[in-house]
């Protein structure tokens, strides 16, 4: 799965230095496919019944699963790109947002809720613990959530209707990976658990609703959303996050969580 996750976080600092005004979302998903197929992996968003890309390119508005085509992007958008690959059956599945052009270029509201949900990912993925409870993922995404509404003097919506979950030999498994805090029992998290952690986090309410082409989930009121992804996996040592080029370690250090890599 490491390997699979090096691919998926591969393709897309590659696509960061693609990412510019001009580009179409299209032509990004043409990258990283010819990418991914040529070092070795099969695009798994290729393997959903009825999807053909190797992303989902959401722009604005769009929360998730928005599908690549004939867009041209503008210096300001908010862009999220999800990205994932599998090798020798096995799968990787990573998102990250930008601001096309560079953060400068576009509203700085836009620019702070990508940060304030790449903040809440790596509080959630802090929060595992071997033999730990599922629940304190998203407990700690909605804590790190409201603190930054409260600094910010604005209240982010945290989306409800889509969640991270469990990856390995399938891109998509149990459990459900709530981006909130769940009261009562939760399913525990083993030595060996592998999970895909994702907080969408939208600049006004979290209502949202799937457009016509059955994929692209926009919100209600047309503001912004940001979405932030890593695949991670449970050692005894600790944290090791698949899709991260240094596993994490940088980011879990300097948050007092254990890293713990294999080999």
């Amino acid at each position: 799965m490491r390997v699979a996750g090096l691919l998926v976080g591969r393709t897309l600092e590659m696509l960061r230095g693609e990412i510019r005004e001009g580009v179409t979302t299209g032509r990004l998903d043409a990258l990283a496919e010819g990418f991914i197929r040529d070092h070795g992996g099969v695009p798994n968003f290729q393997l959903v019944p009825g999807y053909r890309h190797t992303l989902c390119t959401s722009v604005g508005d769009e929360i998730v699963h928005g599908i690549p085509g004939d867009r041209v992007l503008a210096a300001g958008d908010l862009l999220s790109i999800d990205c994932g690959a599998e090798v020798e059956g096995w799968n990787g599945d990573a998102a990250m947002t930008v601001v096309v052009g560079g953060d400068e270029a576009g509203d700085p509201a836009a620019a702070r809720l990508s940060e304030v949900t790449r903040r809440a990912l790596w509080v959630g993925i802090g929060a595992l613990r071997p033999n730990g409870d599922l629940n304190d993922v998203g407990g700690g995404v909605e804590d790190s959530v409201r603190a930054d509404a409260r600094a910010d003097g604005f209240d982010y919506g945290i989306v409800e209707d889509y969640t991270g979950h469990g990856i390995g030999e399938q891109m998509h498994l149990p459990p459900g990976v709530p981006n909130y805090r769940v009261r009562g029992r939760a399913p525990q998290t083993p030595v060996g658990a592998t999970l895909a952690i994702e907080p969408m986090v939208t600049l006004g309410d979290q209502a949202n609703h799937v457009l016509d082409d059955g994929w692209t989930v926009v919100t209600d009121d047309g503001r912004p959303a940001a979405h932030w992804e890593h695949s991670v996996a449970l050692t005894e040592q600790g944290i090791w996050v698949l899709t991260a080029l240094d596993g994490g370690e940088s980011e879990l250090t300097a948050r007092g969580a254990p890293f713990g890599p294999l080999g």
